[in-house]
C-alpha cells in the first residue's frame, strides 16, 4: 500500500470517527432532555426561541452602528480616536451577534432534521391505517411550516454579512487614515449602508414574526 492510499484511509478514519463522536453526542443530548420531559419537539421551539432573541437584539446593534456612522455628518474634528473606538465596538457586536445566530440556526436546522427524521420511523410503527394516515398530514404540515421559517431564518442571516463588511471597511479605513479627510470621505457612504440597514431589519423582523407564528402553531 502506498503512502497516498494510507493517508486517504487515515483522514476518512478520522472523518468517521468525528461524525460518530457527533453522533453520539447528539444522541446522549437527546437522551437526557427526554429524561426531563423535553422531547424533540420541545428543543426545536426552545432554539427557535433563541434566534428570535438574537435577531431581536441584532436589530439593536445593527441600528446602534448607523446611529454612529451618521455622526460623520456632525463631526467637528473632535476625538478622532474616541470615533474609531466607537464604531470598531459597534462592528464587532455585529460580527459577534451574526456569528451567534447562525449558530442557533444550525442549531434549530439540527434539530428539525433529527425530529422529522423520527417522526417519519415512527409513523411506520403505527398499525392503525386512520391514525398513521393522520401522523402523516401532521408531518408533512410541519414541515411545511417549518420550510417556511427557515426560508425567512436564512434570508435575514445572509442580510447580515453586506453590511457587516462595509462596516469592517469603515473600521479599516479609519484605523488607516484618522484624518478629516478620512471622515469627510465616509461620510458619502451613509446613504448606501443605510438601506442596507433598513433591509436588514425588515428581513429580521419577517423572521422574528415567522418565528412566533412557528411557536405559537408547531
Amino acid at each position: 500500500m502506498n503512502h497516498a492510499s494510507v493517508k486517504i484511509i487515515i483522514r476518512f478514519i478520522l472523518i468517521s470517527s468525528i461524525f460518530f463522536f457527533i453522533l453520539g453526542c447528539s444522541t446522549a443530548y437527546y437522551s437526557a432532555m427526554e429524561k426531563i420531559g423535553k422531547e424533540k419537539r420541545h428543543i426545536l421551539i426552545d432554539n427557535v426561541e433563541d434566534v428570535q432573541e438574537s435577531q431581536t437584539k441584532a436589530q439593536e446593534e445593527f441600528k446602534d452602528a448607523l446611529t454612529k456612522i451618521k455622526e460623520l455628518y456632525d463631526f467637528d474634528g473632535g476625538e478622532l480616536e474616541i470615533f474609531y473606538d466607537n464604531l470598531k465596538d459597534s462592528y464587532e457586536d455585529c460580527e459577534s451577534r451574526a456569528n451567534q445566530i447562525e449558530k442557533r440556526i444550525n442549531d434549530v436546522e439540527q434539530v428539525a432534521k433529527d425530529l422529522f427524521k423520527e417522526w417519519e420511523a415512527e409513523i411506520t410503527q403505527i398499525n392503525d391505517v386512520k391514525l398513521r394516515n393522520s401522523s402523516k398530514r401532521s408531518l408533512r404540515d410541519a414541515k411545511i411550516k417549518y420550510q417556511k421559517l427557515e426560508t425567512v431564518m436564512n434570508k435575514s442571516t445572509k442580510g447580515m454579512y453586506p453590511v457587516i463588511a462595509k462596516l469592517k471597511d469603515y473600521v479599516l479605513y479609519l484605523k488607516h487614515n484618522l484624518n478629516a479627510k478620512a471622515v469627510g470621505s465616509l461620510s458619502g457612504e451613509v446613504v448606501s449602508i443605510e438601506k442596507d440597514v433598513a433591509k436588514l431589519i425588515t428581513d429580521m423582523n419577517a423572521s422574528i414574526k415567522e418565528a412566533e407564528s412557528f411557536i405559537n402553531n408547531f
